[in-house]
């Protein structure tokens, strides 16, 4: 057990924690010596926690010893993305600007990882601002799988530090596919909930009408055991969302027998790598043999032209968010967020209503999609990791960047529905390839199920980078 713990899922091991075959203590210190071993060159870490970490560990195991088990992220080592505020922690959204932002202080979604008794070891590293490049005063997480290649963005240190086993889970946030871009690059399970599940109060905005904070694990019942603990409503965040939140993991065992399924072929595999074409139709197949109804379905023929909105609403609303700092401290952005920035600024009230009502008509087109059935199956992302560099990641926003390339996650923020993303396979270059489900409003548990039943019958959620 020992040569793999830290590859090893919550479920697994919360039942050892539980009946006190392995301690709090133990698990941690594994963590923190990977981190020591590994770190130094992934970066997925913006600050490690060490004394922090240890000492909720002790504190975890004193619990359970006298009987006052919480649950199954009890004594579980987990990190955040550094937009989540900690007391006393720096929180710097990946931006020098807010390398002094020492938080007084938690993020409802801390505060509530806490209560359940999570041990946490860390920030992440991330895009400046949550959008897509770096800041040139700040480290640049590597994409586990292979060097020089895209970790995702914008929570591309939680891809990384989950995939590798430097944390049991982490939280990301998903604005345009900030959660599904770096799952779909390390080969991660990515859970982006409804919008309004999960509270943002304490979490550094990029564009509040679409941000949403969610899970990546190794699997999708711990996806479920995660968004358990971070999920409802929120007395801080008048947008979280007042139904119950039911058992995340009751229906795990399930199956996906008489379930919808909806497939756009086209939308699917057109003007897109073949090996990711492939790979979902594989996995639609799959689901198939395991008793799902496949619904053939067409996405919004206008899907284009919505597209396009997205930058608009994104800089407009993250403009806004800066506009404590931004021009006033321009020069301590990096080139690409300043870029965005500027954008946004730029953008008139009328630009911003044009877009809005774009989005809108989008909603209202996927809802018709949606109709008749109860999940959408597409790709998490329409390219697998790539090669790319440091000077382009550190630079300005590339001539090459389309509004186009976020059709398969931008959709879904627009209409806040909640998707899953699923390991689907390895590439000819051994690098990962991602199934996603798109579920109805509040369909959370169905996902996990889902995703659940797609792992039960594969086992590529078992399949870890070279590190």
């Amino acid at each position: 057990m020992t040569e793999d713990l830290h590859y090893m899922t919550i479920s697994e091991l919360a039942p050892l924690i539980r009946d006190g075959k392995l301690s709090s203590v133990e698990l941690t210190e594994s963590q923190l010596a990977r981190i020591e071993q590994l770190d130094g060159h992934l970066k997925s870490y913006a600050t490690v926690m060490a004394d922090s970490a240890r000492v909720q560990a002790r504190a975890a195991d004193a619990e359970i010893a006298a009987g006052n088990y919480r649950g199954p992220l009890h004594g579980i080592p987990i990190a955040v993305k550094d937009l989540c505020f900690t007391t006393g922690v720096r929180t710097m959204g990946g931006s020098a600007v807010f390398a002094d932002n020492v938080p007084e202080y938690d993020a409802t979604v801390v505060t509530r990882l806490n209560d359940a008794g999570a041990v946490m070891l860390g920030k992440l590293n991330l895009t400046e601002g949550a959008m897509g490049g770096y800041n040139p005063k700040l480290d640049i997480p590597e994409n586990p799988w292979k060097d020089g290649h895209w970790t995702g963005q914008s929570s591309s240190g939680s891809g990384a530090a989950t995939a590798a086993g430097l944390a049991y889970g982490t939280l990301g946030s998903d604005t345009g596919g900030s959660i599904r871009y770096p799952a779909a690059a390390c080969g991660t399970v990515g859970l982006k909930p409804t919008w309004g599940r999960v509270s943002r109060y304490g979490v550094m905005n990029l564009a509040e009408s679409l941000d949403h904070v969610g899970p990546l694990t190794r699997s999708s019942a711990d996806a479920g055991i995660v968004l358990q603990a971070i999920a409802g409503l929120d007395p801080n965040d008048p947008t979280t969302l007042p139904q119950p939140v039911p058992d995340m993991t009751a229906t795990l065992d399930a199956g996906v027998k008489g379930i919808k399924i909806g497939y756009d072929e086209s939308y699917a595999t057109e003007d897109l790598e073949p090996e990711i074409a492939s790979a979902i139709a594989e996995s639609v197949r799959l689901m198939e043999s395991l008793g799902a109804e496949i619904v053939p379905v067409k996405m919004p023929g206008r899907l284009r032209e919505y597209m396009d909105a997205w930058p608009v609403i994104c800089s407009s609303e993250a403009a806004a968010a800066h506009a404590p700092t931004f021009p006033s401290r321009s020069d301590e952005y990096g080139p690409w967020f300043r870029g965005w920035l500027t954008n946004g600024a730029a953008h008139t009230a009328a630009d911003y209503a044009e877009a809005n009502v774009l989005r809108a008509a989008c909603v209202g087109d996927l809802r018709v999609t949606m109709r008749g059935i109860d999940l959408l199956a597409c790709p998490s992302t329409h390219r697998t990791p790539y090669p790319i560099t440091h000077e382009e990641l550190y630079g300005p926003i590339p001539s090459s960047r389309n509004s186009w390339q976020s059709r398969f996650t931008a959709p879904m923020d627009y209409a806040g529905l909640p998707t899953i993303s699923l390991p689907c396979g390895l590439n000819g270059e051994n690098l990962p390839l991602s199934l996603q489900f798109v579920g109805h409003h509040l369909s959370e548990q169905l996902l996990i199920q889902a995703g659940h039943a797609f792992e039960q019958a594969t086992d590529f959620h078992n399949l870890h980078p070279p590190v």
